[in-house]
Formats: structure tokens, sequence, C-alpha cells
């Protein structure tokens, strides 16, 4: 397999393009679902919770599929797994378009989640390591600082394209978007790269593994996979939640929602701190205090009220944030780049579950508890931290 000089060279043109298209495959799958959730039920003639069940089914996929897609990047690079996402993501929004009854919308989230578990971050994670080993660290904080805007930009676009063409013809345009816009952007990426140290094994470990890493991989796995599972449980509960449970914490419903717009732009600027002055530190040092944050958080809301529920989003939005970016490097700090796609998979598979049940057990906590449900939520929160101290024992 030939050397790609451009991989090497123009890093930057990789993560432009990677970025945007990964803002496309976010904005037309992940984020779908919170403003076409209601028109879909109600044309489909089922209730909104049956759309997000059929969401939760492509979630649920999506962990399935993660570890043999991650296996394939590993063999053949990221280019053509990418390539076919597209392919299946327009496929899908196009069965979603055509959906008559419950049964079609299940159908078409199924194929959507083939896509979502081949095609968003943990995909484009692989991607970078196979093409920049154990430099990929800063590329991966590039793609999320540009993907990080999906909602910003696919929120306005979604509402946009219902309002004119109803949200059957929003899933046509974003079929359309992924063949005219995330097909040729997948398809600019570098041909994988031949790596000598890969080849032979040379990189199963990273240089900053610690000892007690290297004796006890399954353990660092599992904790790894623990974390990830936490902080993925916490961010979309709070997706799905923050408005409400801060109304609940004594905020008037316009603050509660004044106070959850924050949150993205928070995740951006926790991103940005990463790409500049974390990136100097170990990635497990700025994993552990990302993931402090939420429970920092908390206690100040629940121990101030609405006065610090600003201060409560900037938190949450920012550890979200950088914990975004530690899910990719974690993985290649502790066990190097060799086999990281198949290894990321299997990782996030727990991850891909909590992920699913977040926003129905957290609704649930929230209807019993009120504002107390994060206490919940900072608990998880903090188990994160304690695993993430756990793993730099020696």
């Amino acid at each position: 397999m030939p050397h790609d000089a451009s991989a090497a060279t123009r890093p930057i043109r990789t993560v432009a393009a990677l970025g945007t298209a990964q803002t496309i495959a976010w904005a037309s799958s992940y984020y779908l679902p919170a403003l076409l959730a209601a028109p879909m039920a109600r044309d489909l003639g089922v209730s909104t919770p049956t759309v997000f069940a059929a969401f939760s089914l492509a979630l649920i996929v999506a962990a399935a599929i993660g570890p043999w897609s991650g296996h394939l990047i590993d063999r053949h690079g990221g280019r053509p797994v990418l390539l076919g996402t597209n392919l299946v993501f327009a496929l899908g929004l196009v069965g979603l378009a055509f959906a008559h009854g419950a049964f079609g919308l299940f159908c078409a989230w199924f194929v959507i989640g083939l896509a979502m578990g081949s095609g968003l971050y943990e995909a484009a994670f692989a991607a970078l390591v196979h093409l920049y080993r154990l430099e990929a660290r800063n590329a991966i904080t590039g793609i999320t600082l540009i993907a990080g805007f999906a909602s910003t930009v696919g929120w306005p676009l979604t509402a946009l394209l219902e309002a004119s063409l109803g949200w059957r013809g929003a899933c046509l345009v974003w079929a359309a978007l992924h063949l005219v816009g995330g097909l040729p952007l997948n398809a600019s990426l570098p041909r994988a790269l031949l790596h000598a140290a890969g080849a032979n094994g040379g990189e199963a470990h990273s240089a900053t593994t610690d000892d007690f890493t290297a004796r006890r991989p399954r353990l660092t796995t599992a904790l790894l996979a623990l974390v990830f599972a936490l902080t993925w449980f916490i961010s979309t509960a709070m997706a799905a939640h923050l408005p409400r449970v801060v109304e609940a914490a004594g905020a008037t419903l316009t603050m509660a929602v004044s106070v959850g717009a924050l949150v993205g732009p928070a995740q951006v600027a926790g991103r940005l701190l990463e790409f500049g002055v974390l990136r100097h530190i170990h990635p497990l040092l700025s994993a552990r205090l990302a993931a402090l944050a939420h429970p920092v958080g908390v206690v100040a809301l629940m121990a101030v009220g609405a006065p610090a529920a600003a201060l409560f989003a900037i938190l949450h939005g920012a550890g979200n944030g950088i914990l975004t970016i530690a899910k990719g490097t974690l993985p290649l700090v502790f066990f190097g780049a060799q086999g990281y796609g198949a290894r990321q998979g299997w990782m996030m598979v727990p991850a891909r579950v909590a992920q699913a049940l977040a926003p129905f057990l957290f609704g649930l906590a929230v209807d019993r508890w009120g504002a107390g449900a994060l206490w919940m939520s900072g608990g998880l929160g903090s188990i994160a931290f304690v695993a993430l101290l756990l793993l730099g024992r020696r």
C-alpha cells in the first residue's frame, strides 16, 4: 500500500473535509428527531414517544455495528467505510421520507442506525488514527470543533426545510446532502498509509502507557468503557432534559431556555481550550477535569438555585466538549494505534446503550424527584471521575 504524502503534509485539509462531513452526518441523524419527531408522529399516526423509540433502536443498532466497522477501518482505512456510510445514510433518510406507519418508521431508523454506527465520531476518530497514528490528537480535536456546530447549523436548516417542504421533504434534502456533500468530502480523504510500526505491532501500546495499564489491559478497557458510558448517559440526559431540570431548580421558563442555549457555545469553548492550553498536558488529566465539571455544576445549582443555572450549563457544556475528544484520545494513549478502530468500537457499545436509555430513565427521575434528579447525574459523573483516577495508578 503506497504512502500518501498528503496525509502527513496537509492534515488541515483532511480535518476540514472530515469535520464538514461529520457535521452533515450528525445533523441528519442524531439531531433530526428533536425537530421532526412531532410532525412525524402526527403524519404517521403514532405517538411522539414511538418516534423516539425508533431513534433509540438506531442507537442500539449503532452500538452493535460499531466494533465491526472499527475493524474494517483498522484493515482498510476510514475512506471506504465513511464513503459507504454516506450511501447508507441517504438510503435510510429516503426510507424515512417514504415511511407509512410504525413499521416503515422503525425500518428506516434501523438503516440509519447502521450508518450511525459506521459514520459518526468513533469511525472518524479511527480514520484519523489510521492516518496519523499517535499524532492524531490534534486532528481529533479539530473535527470535533467543526462538527460541534452540527446542531447550530442542522436545527435551523431542518426547521426551515420542514416549514417549506414538510418533514418528508426535509429528510429527502438531507439524503441529497449526503450524496452531493458528504460523499465527495469523504472521497477527498487520503488513502490508507503503510506504517511500519503499526504493521509489526510496534505500536501495540503507547509510550505514555503506565505499568498498571500495561499489566491489566482488560481492567483498563473496562474502566474506559465505564467512563464513556456514564458520560454519554449524562450528556444525552442533559440534551433531553436540561431546560426542564433547571426550571425545576427555580428558574423561570425563559431563563431555563436561555441557560440551555449556553451549552453549545460552552462545548465549543471547551474544545478550543483542549486545542490550545490542554493539549500540552496529558489527555488523562484533561479528561479528569472535564469529568468533574458536571458534578461541580450540580453542587453549585443545588446549593444556590437559579442564580447558578448559567454556571451549571457552562460547566456541563465545557466538560462535555472535552470528554468528546477524550473518547478518541484516551484509547489511543493507553493502547496505541494498532487495532484502535475495533477496540474503540467495543468500548463504545455500553456508551451507545446508555445513550439510548438516558432520555427515558432520566425523564423518570425528573418526574419523581424534580431538580433532585441532578444528584443522580452528578453522582454518575463522580463515578466517572474516580474511574479516571484509577486509570492513573501505578
